[in-house]
């Protein structure tokens, strides 16, 4: 079998904010898949998928399956615009489709199916501008975030504020920003917990990965930051959680979790793979705060492949896992 692997590679820019490419992969994350890949006997290509690059590519090419891992190149809806492309030239590919995608990059629609699927999510409420009422149901603290970024991108100490006066300026910055709307929610104190869910042959609901914070004080972060995310393990940051998988939670509170998560990937439409953040309160309600259908996959340091080896998985077995996965949906098996 041919494949091809669609990504956006992580670039340096000056001009551009920091967290700006924060979503694309390393180099060592797209070498590590190309090998995972070829060690099982398939044969690689790895495509930019910056324009015209993709375009170009698939014109002179033909492959069997994608395995994408590209987040697209710009707009609300980004994600889903190498799996659009794939859909029209009618090319199977990993991962979810084009309307599961879009959706789960927009925080808010996502929140309102939790809802009417009584899932489990903080409270919210969202923000075009700044000068809009603030429900008084909401409750402090609460957390300011872009309503359409992953990564955490856009979010860091300083999101989590504690009055109206603190809230709005908040609100402002991020508009202004991300010339999007802000996404303002309920903080939930408790534990950070990630669920990453799997199918090849039946669906796999992996051991929950607890990420503890409590190491990270001297860093002034105490949640998944963007800062958290882009340079977690540096010591001299401060950025050092401590991981927990299986996560230190009894039977009982580990099963509502994971099915939880499981509901969240079915409600968002998820396909071949995906990952849930959840936030643990003290009275053990577990707070779906987004899903990612597009999970980071370095082998290292992402937090879906130290889940998939807590499951006693290798890595080149999880990649094999979702083309697999995917084989079957298309009926390429």
């Amino acid at each position: 079998m041919k494949i091809a692997l669609t990504y956006n590679l992580k670039k340096k820019d000056k001009s551009k904010p920091d967290d700006y490419f924060s979503e694309y992969d390393s180099e060592s994350t797209i070498n590590a898949i190309i090998g995972a890949l070829k060690s099982k006997g398939y044969k690689v290509d790895a495509i930019d998928v910056e324009y015209p690059k993709l375009f170009s590519y698939f014109r002179k090419n033909s492959v069997d399956m994608v395995f994408n891992i590209a987040e697209g190149q710009s707009g609300k809806f980004r994600e889903s615009e190498v799996p659009a492309i794939l859909d029209y030239l009618n090319i199977p590919y990993t991962g979810s489709d084009t309307f599961s995608l879009a959706l789960a990059l927009n925080k808010t629609i996502t929140k309102k199916i939790l809802k009417a699927e009584n899932i489990p999510t903080p409270a919210f409420q969202l923000f075009s501008k700044s000068n809009e009422e603030l429900d008084p149901a909401l409750r402090f603290p609460l957390i300011v975030k872009p309503n359409c970024e992953g990564s955490a991108k856009g979010i860091n100490n300083a999101s989590v504020v504690n009055n109206k006066e603190d809230l709005f300026k908040r609100i402002k910055e991020t508009v202004n920003m991300y010339k999007q709307e802000a996404l303002v929610e309920e903080f939930i104190e408790g534990k950070e917990l990630t669920v990453g869910i799997l199918e090849n042959g039946k669906t796999r609901v992996l051991p929950i990965l607890e990420i503890d914070f409590s190491t990270c004080k001297n860093s002034g972060e105490y949640f998944y930051s963007w800062r958290m995310k882009e340079f977690q393990g540096n010591k001299d940051l401060g950025l050092v959680p401590t991981f927990y998988c299986p996560a230190r939670l009894d039977k009982e509170t580990e099963s509502f979790v994971q099915d939880v998560a499981l509901k969240t990937h079915r409600a968002v439409g998820c396909l071949d793979i995906s990952r849930t953040d959840i936030r643990l309160d003290k009275n053990n309600v577990p707070y779906v705060l987004e899903i990612n259908p597009l999970p980071g996959l370095d082998p290292n340091e992402s937090n879906f492949p130290i889940m998939a080896y807590a499951a006693g998985m290798k890595y080149e077995d999880l990649i094999e896992a979702i083309v697999l996965s995917a084989s079957e949906r298309k009926g390429l098996n």
